[in-house]
């Protein structure tokens, strides 16, 4: 028998009030959240939470996804991380790293897929779920109750408080979909004794982990750049001692 599951995570402001959430069915769910976080630690935390919540039933897991950001991270780049203490390609700290291994605890030993779906399509699982943690973000903003949900008949543990460090980070927009940078490269690098390929989840505006925060009167674009253009920039930056952000908004006059 596979479990199927829908996980996501909502943030207002991004960081901004935050929640999670994963559903099943009406009788299968479970949410949570924090009165400040970002996005992607919803999304990360949706997923957890759902593997540790059916740890005791032994089935597959069918997760269906609206984040690149969280199928690559668990996919694809976390053995590579690991192999670098943690790091990214280029030496910096992986960002939500204290989720990230839990994240490798919870699967360890467990068969499951992930299948990404766009958001706010009207996919039946996808929406319940992004309704919930919604609902979550909503209701830290109001100060009323927080609605948990029935969970799956075992409860799991209260997601950790978040150090200030992380409530500092800004990662992404609330549903991104794919992006080159996201489905095209792998941020773990290459196997070991190649050369290393480039981080997407530094991408300029990446859909699911923008470095930029928009704001009322502020308008989001997306550029999709290859490895080599992206090499060629966080190079850049780096030479000129400002973040990629900076050197963009240098560009273009901001």
């Amino acid at each position: 028998m596979t479990i199927t599951a829908a996980a996501d995570g909502s943030a207002l402001g991004n960081p901004g009030p935050a929640g999670w959430a994963w559903y099943i069915d009406e009788e299968h769910w479970a949410a949570g959240g924090w009165p400040h976080a970002t996005n992607n630690r919803g999304e990360l935390t949706a997923v957890l939470e759902l593997f540790r919540a059916t740890a005791h039933t032994g089935e597959d897991l069918h997760v269906l996804c609206d984040s690149q950001y969280v199928i690559n991270c668990i996919t694809k780049w976390m053995p590579g991380w690991k192999r670098k203490g943690w790091r990214k390609a280029d030496g910096a700290p992986v960002l939500n790293v204290d989720l990230l291994r839990e994240l490798d605890a919870a699967i360890e030993g467990r068969e499951y897929r992930f299948e990404w779906v766009k958001g706010h399509v009207g996919h039946v699982l996808n929406e319940a779920a992004d309704a919930r943690a919604r609902a979550v973000a909503e209701a830290y903003r109001a100060k009323r109750d927080i609605p948990t949900g029935p969970g799956f008949g075992a409860g799991a543990p209260e997601p950790p408080e978040l150090a200030a460090a992380e409530l500092d980070a800004v990662t992404g927009d609330d549903n991104g979909s794919p992006t080159a940078d996201e489905s095209g490269a792998d941020e773990s690098g290459a196997e070991e004794g190649g050369a290393e390929e480039t981080d997407p989840t530094d991408a300029v505006l990446d859909a699911d982990d923008a470095l930029f925060t928009l704001e009322p009167d502020l308008h989001e674009v997306t550029v999709l750049l290859t490895d080599e253009e992206w090499a060629r920039l966080t190079a850049q930056a780096r030479s000129a001692g400002v973040s990629v952000e900076e050197l963009v908004r240098s560009r273009i006059g901001a």
